[in-house]
């Protein structure tokens, strides 16, 4: 009999379009959607579906939730708005770009009433909140560039 702290189950994630469990792929391998080595996936070859693990992961926990290819890209698109925001508030405040990073996804997922796990992520948001996620990130760089506070004098 095992005595001390429960062993935690291997995290083993479905498939969030067709609900089939996904399976672990490693680069050289025939599902592995990548040419070169990204590191290993949770992958659903049906839905060409998949999501990388935490880096150093001796467990292979995965990042989030599976993304298909329309997932992806508007992960892509959000990181990309969020990315000039980060680099603001490094230089204002000289955090890391990591710390900016996490208080942008929190700051967003909280303005969108999206709720993240601990450790949160893009990678756990799905599609919709995605879009609106970087929708509301336009809106506030429109509300913050018109602000007469904000306009860059032109000092000819």
């Amino acid at each position: 009999m095992r005595v001390g702290r429960p062993v935690q189950p291997l995290p083993h994630p479905n498939c969030d379009y067709c609900g089939a469990p996904a399976s672990l792929a490693r680069a050289g391998e025939e599902a592995y959607p990548y040419r070169d080595d990204h590191g290993p996936l949770w992958i659903c070859v049906d839905c060409q579906a998949w999501i990388g693990i935490f880096p150093r992961s001796t467990r292979n926990v995965p990042l989030g939730r599976l993304a298909d290819a329309r997932l992806r890209n508007l992960k892509g698109e959000l990181h990309a708005a969020l990315e000039p925001l980060a680099q603001a508030k490094v230089r204002r405040d000289g955090c890391s770009v990591f710390e900016a990073r996490a208080k942008g996804i929190r700051w967003v997922t909280e303005l969108i009433g999206a709720s993240l796990p601990e450790k949160g992520s893009i990678h756990s948001l799905d599609a919709d909140q995605c879009e609106r996620a970087v929708a509301a990130i336009k809106e506030f760089e429109q509300e913050r560039g018109a602000h007469p506070s904000d306009s860059v004098p032109d000092d000819r």
